[in-house]
């Protein structure tokens, strides 16, 4: 076995590019998600280290102290991150030739041949589902002889060798939780609407869900849900207690859709009840209040949910696959439950106007989500989205995100500028933000939980430097 190294490198100040982020940027507020597309092939390389080095402050430096030691560097990418990522694996190579250096992500299981030809310093990228591909290169197998692989051979030529297959066997796939123990500080991962510290992890990978905008199952995870069953879930919580005690306050299961099949989630509930954990997951505005009901009972305090717009021709053009109205009630059921809701919402979509923002943000002040997340549409290599940008010309410019890692609008409509879509977002904020129905239950929270309070005053203090940011992003 290879000494392995699995890399999120050091990147832009507060840039949460890593192994877990949907959308690679810097957030309004401090965030970061686990690399669990990292942690996971890790947990399966015995001996193996991870490095996460955005939310640990770990500098160029202090990486190159450790990665001299290892043989094999296995390092995530994205699209935005890709420059960044490249400059860095040069760097680790200007001190050690010898060194293997491997790329994983979405954008180079996408574009492997292109990813290789224009960047010598990689040998190697893993395609689509890459956990067992690492595993094999680790164990020193011959590259002609591992599925999924590209890389470029000693002549220089670059082999792409037959696709692997997608994992089906979720129960046999070790937990990521030991990995996070091991190498990861949990006190430095935060998310504004989560408890903190909190833990996210994925119990499968898939979604039936066709939305043209949405990266990971159109690149990696496919449309097939492949999930753990309850009882292994269960039995990766119960492990979780004994690795973090009490000491995780919410555990969030980041699965793309994690209620999809709801009998599942049900008895995986159940466990979490058994348990007394503390957690949220993501889900479809479309649940009906008993499935809703029995998972509040059972220990659900949050769900993260996608509206993405307020219009529903957009959402009809984006394979979203629901309903204002179907929205309008579950927002409903989730006020009765008493359940929280953090919304995301995306500006830019195909069919996207002046009118149709204005669509979505009153929408977003009407059912009035606990938290928001404002993202511009971001048309990722090997999406439908992508697509549809390329053969309709709707690109202005190829960077998804600003010098200083805040994103940007890499698209434009005749009747709607990159920069009306990014003044958008910040107009978005401040509507839904500058109101008393989202401004009473925010201090409601500060004044009866000291944490609290330090921690929003903290993040407002983030917020507000977002938006003077942004501000200077577009003029």
């Amino acid at each position: 076995m290879k000494k392995t190294l699995f890399l999120n490198p050091p990147s832009f100040d507060g840039f949460d590019g890593g192994a877990g982020a949907r959308y690679q940027a810097k957030r309004e507020i401090t965030s970061f998600w686990y690399p669990t597309w990292l942690a996971q092939p890790a947990a399966l390389v015995e001996g193996s280290k991870l490095i996460d080095a955005p939310p640990h402050n770990q500098t160029v430096e202090d990486v190159l102290k450790i990665a001299k030691d290892y043989e094999l560097i296995i390092m995530h990418t994205s699209t935005p991150s890709l420059a960044n990522d490249v400059k860095f694996a040069q760097t680790i190579k200007a001190e050690n030739p010898n060194i293997i250096i491997g790329f994983i992500g979405a954008h180079v299981a996408v574009l492997p041949e292109k990813t290789l030809q224009d960047n010598p310093v990689i040998d190697f990228v893993c395609r689509n589902e890459f956990d067992y591909t690492c595993k094999e290169v680790a164990e020193g197998k011959n590259f002609s002889d591992i599925t999924g692989l590209s890389y470029r051979d000693n002549h220089g030529n670059i082999i792409h060798n037959q696709e692997r297959e997608l994992i089906h066997d979720w129960d046999a796939m070790p937990s990521v939780l030991p990995i996070y123990a091991r190498d990861l500080d949990i006190k430095k991962y935060f998310i504004g609407y989560l408890l903190h510290p909190y833990i996210s992890f994925y119990t499968g990978r898939g979604c039936p869900a066709k939305c043209s905008f949405c990266l990971w199952p159109q690149t990696i995870g496919g449309h097939n849900y492949r999930a753990k069953s309850p009882e292994a879930v269960a039995q990766e919580m119960e492990m979780a207690k004994s690795l973090f005690g009490n000491s995780v306050q919410e555990y969030m299961f980041d699965d793309d859709t994690f209620t999809i099949d709801k009998q599942r989630a049900i008895a995986i509930s159940k466990h979490l009840k058994r348990l007394k954990i503390t957690w949220s997951c993501n889900a479809r505005a479309n649940l009906d209040y008993d499935t809703l009901k029995q998972l509040r009972d059972n220990g659900l305090r949050l769900l993260l949910v996608g509206f993405e717009s307020g219009n529903q021709e957009i959402l009809d053009g984006i394979n979203k696959g629901i309903k204002l109205e179907v929205a309008r009630k579950f927002m409903e059921n989730c006020r009765k439950l008493g359940i929280k809701v953090h919304g995301t919402f995306i500006i830019g979509l195909p069919n996207e106007s002046q009118e149709t923002i204005e669509e979505t943000i009153r929408f977003a002040c009407e059912v009035s989500p606990h938290t928001i997340q404002v993202s511009i549409a971001a048309p990722y290599p090997g999406t439908e989205l992508y697509r549809q940008a390329l053969e309709n010309q709707w690109f202005s410019q190829q960077n998804l995100i600003s010098s200083s890692g805040i994103q940007t609008s890499t698209l434009a409509y005749p009747n709607l500028s990159s920069t009306q879509i990014e003044n958008a977002v910040e107009q978005m904020y401040r509507r839904f933000y500058f109101r008393p129905q989202a401004i009473i239950p925010i201090v409601s929270e500060m004044l009866t939980d000291p944490q609290m309070l330090v921690r929003r005053l903290r993040e407002g203090k983030e917020f507000f430097a977002y938006l003077k940011e942004r501000q200077t992003v577009n003029d």
